[in-house]
């Protein structure tokens, strides 16, 4: 596996992108030809909406830090579909789309860099390997979106937050952002209703419930879970379709955690 620190250090913008995937599938002019095109880097301190359902989208943009929702606003309220951790691109999707059909909202600080329509023209047209990789990368979205509409909605307000803590404990492994016993994020019991599609009383007790059994305590952003392998089997969480090294495709053990 690639060094994430070693890979950040070179590369401090784009060193997480496809970190556990395809990074290893990358030329290193193929890495420094992405840190290039991340331009405009910031830090978003407060709540901000990045783009807006149906905004016209000119370019595109790298999460470096920090945590994201895509949003779709309904009957006065938020829902919350999926999230994003540093290394994605976040709203790639509307390179093809031109606009989106939801929104792109943040959580907590969040540094982030935009990539030009004019770049992504130019790795479309020369550069196929990274155009792939970049196509690769809204494609796990579309895999992850898949993945909360069958298995969330059929599940439990309790697995459906432990399911949630497994996939954020996985991605955030994956870029080297947990710990061996947890992770921390700035989501917020809100947060939490607005993915789970349940009050805040129902995610109250759902919490409760988790911590009771010994499964995963959430306490002002920091999540700790002792025993991963003993929440995924609560949540019927399956990694694969996270496409990291446990994957399928890379014949992995049945029950085996990484």
């Amino acid at each position: 596996m690639i060094d994430v620190s070693a890979e950040m250090v070179r590369y401090p913008n784009t060193g997480r992108f496809l970190m556990s995937r395809l990074r290893d599938a990358m030329s290193e002019e193929e890495k420094a030809d992405l840190e290039g095109m991340v331009r405009d880097i910031r830090w978003i301190e407060r709540p901000t909406r990045l783009v807006a359902r149906g905004d016209i989208c000119d370019h595109s943009t790298m999460l470096i830090e920090g945590f994201v929702l895509r949003t779709l606003d309904r009957d006065g309220g938020r829902n919350a579909v999926s999230f994003h951790v540093p290394g994605d691109f976040i709203d790639l999707h509307g390179f093809a789309l031109k606009r989106l059909d939801h929104n792109i909202d943040t959580v907590g600080p969040v540094k982030i860099g935009e990539v030009s329509r004019a770049a992504l023209n130019e790795v479309m047209r020369d550069k196929p390997n990274l155009a792939r990789l970049f196509w690769f990368s809204t494609l796990l979205d579309a895999a992850m979106h898949r993945e909360w509409i069958m298995t969330l909605e059929q599940l439990t307000t309790p697995r459906r937050i432990a399911h949630i803590f497994a996939e954020i404990y996985r991605r955030l492994w994956m870029v080297g952002l947990s710990a061996a016993d947890g992770f921390d994020t700035p989501l917020t019991q809100s947060d939490l209703s607005e993915m789970c599609g349940a009050t805040p009383i129902h995610i109250n007790r759902a919490l409760r419930d988790l911590r009771e059994k010994g499964l995963a305590v959430f306490d002002r952003g920091r999540v700790v879970i002792h025993d991963p392998a003993r929440l995924e089997a609560f949540a019927s969480f399956s990694p694969d379709y996270l496409y990291g090294p446990w994957s399928l495709a890379y014949g992995r053990q049945a029950g085996d955690f990484i």
